[in-house]
């Protein structure tokens, strides 16, 4: 963690600007009606050739496409600056991507950086992703008032009724997906909302801040740091409705050096996610997930609180999550992957941990995860198989240790599903209280220990 720390001290000389410029110096505009993607380009473009600055974004509402971010470059915005993305399509070209661990294609996010160093996104103001525009919605998830505002929007819906679409396209590339790679015969134009970007895309950048801004109704997951090195996020607030579909907060994929603190999350999926590539293709890049400090977060929603997979396939290592409050989640601790996946999960520290009202499993390891959200585990999906033997294809989990977890409230204190052929190994838990409808439950474990455990029967 000395790493991680000492990066963090080194920020304020990484992004000390040399250039301080106004998006009203270059014709911005903030009626909301106005759009400012010309605006946003020729001031970074202006800061960057100089070598760096500040682009400060006033208050106002500021309607915008893209922003794509350079080397130096301070994005700044100031309390009530509010910077909402078009739902324009057209705005955002269909790319090569990696997503959820897979090479496959995605539209160009909202706010973007690749291969640059010494980026920041700074301030007190709101970038609001105009989700609702991309995403299908599960009537399941919705309100009865929901389902018909959606339904007033226009879109389509599936034949059997269950869900919205934003247009045409979307329903026939879903309809024939192999998980995020529609049929190659559609057109790409045609089917360009599938292609749901995340807002926020940081892809093999070095020097990294995050701070103080909200991030909100992202199109797909909110932040994904990928294949980066030595970030800084903090004190940022991401939100996402609850019935948004693949609705992240932050998902840091195969980065080495993150520091995550002060952070607050309401999210419609996983809120802070560790991943690293998937199955063959994770294990042939061979990018780890390591060097992290998380700190003083609190998530109020979501399928996990701190989630390590499902795609761990690079591996994750050297990681400590302290003092941090998870209230209403789905499940508080939640590790998760699935034979096909390899690689390897192991010193992981966390403690200091506060949960109230989890839906599911204050803690989880489930090894054959399939995709469903933890509530719906099954939890007698290992009975009577067939065991393979234990390959690169196999993932493992070991020396994690979790000390001081205070849970209030859940369906279940502790799950472990382990594989026969590889069980989830040394894993200690101290000093922890769990009231909970359920206790323990683990099944293929190697060297679990508790120690000073409690369990309360929750009625």
């Amino acid at each position: 963690m000395k790493r991680i720390l000492a990066f963090a001290a080194l920020l304020p000389l990484l992004f000390s600007c040399s250039k301080d410029v106004s998006l009203t110096e270059f014709g911005g505009v903030p009626d909301g009606i106005t759009l400012n993607t010309g605006a946003f380009a020729s001031a970074i473009e202006e800061i960057s050739s100089h070598g760096g600055g500040k682009l400060t974004v006033p208050a106002g509402v500021w309607l915008t496409g893209p922003i794509t971010l350079k080397s130096g470059v301070n994005l700044h915005l100031e309390r009530n600056a509010v910077v909402v993305f078009s739902t324009d399509p057209d705005l955002y070209p269909v790319q090569d991507a990696n997503f959820e661990g897979i090479e496959t294609k995605r539209c160009l996010a909202p706010i973007n950086a690749v291969g640059q160093k010494n980026i920041s996104i700074t301030g007190e103001g709101i970038f609001d992703g105009n989700g609702q525009a991309w995403r299908v919605l599960k009537k399941s998830k919705a309100s009865e008032d929901l389902w018909n505002r959606y339904l007033q929007m226009g879109g389509v819906l599936s034949e059997d009724g269950k869900n919205w679409f934003p247009d045409e396209g979307y329903m026939k590339a879903y309809a024939g997906a192999d998980f995020n790679n529609p049929d190659s015969a559609l057109d790409v134009n045609e089917i360009k909302r599938f292609f749901r970007p995340e807002l926020v895309l940081i892809r093999e950048c070095e020097g990294v801040l995050l701070e103080g801004c909200t991030f909100e109704n992202s199109p797909c997951w909110n932040i994904h740091l990928l294949w980066s090195k030595d970030i800084e996020v903090k004190n940022i607030t991401v939100r996402n409705p609850s019935y948004s579909q693949n609705g992240d907060g932050i998902d840091i994929d195969a980065c080495d050096g993150v520091h995550l603190q002060g952070c607050s999350f309401d999210v419609g999926d996983d809120a802070i996610c560790l991943k690293s590539g998937k199955n063959e293709d994770g294990r042939r890049k061979g990018l780890e997930s390591k060097n992290m400090l998380i700190e003083d977060c609190t998530v109020y929603a979501g399928h996990g609180g701190f989630v390590i997979g499902s795609e761990m396939s690079g591996g994750v290592s050297n990681i400590k999550v302290r003092n941090c409050s998870f209230i209403g989640t789905d499940v508080g601790l939640r590790f998760k992957s699935t034979r096909g996946r390899g690689g390897v999960v192991h010193d992981i520290d966390i403690e200091n941990i506060y949960m109230k009202d989890i839906i599911g499993d204050a803690v989880i390891f489930n090894l054959y995860y399939a995709g469903k959200p933890a509530t719906e585990v099954d939890k007698d999906g290992n009975v009577q198989e067939i065991v393979p033997e234990a390959d690169e294809t196999t993932p493992e989990f070991r020396d994690i240790r979790v000390n001081n977890v205070v849970c209030n409230g859940a369906g279940s204190a502790i799950f472990i599903n382990g594989l026969p052929e590889k069980p989830v190994k040394n894993v200690q838990f101290t000093n922890c209280i769990f009231r909970a409808r359920n206790g323990i439950d683990m099944r293929y474990v190697e060297n679990v220990t508790t120690e000073n455990v409690k369990t309360i029967p929750q009625e």
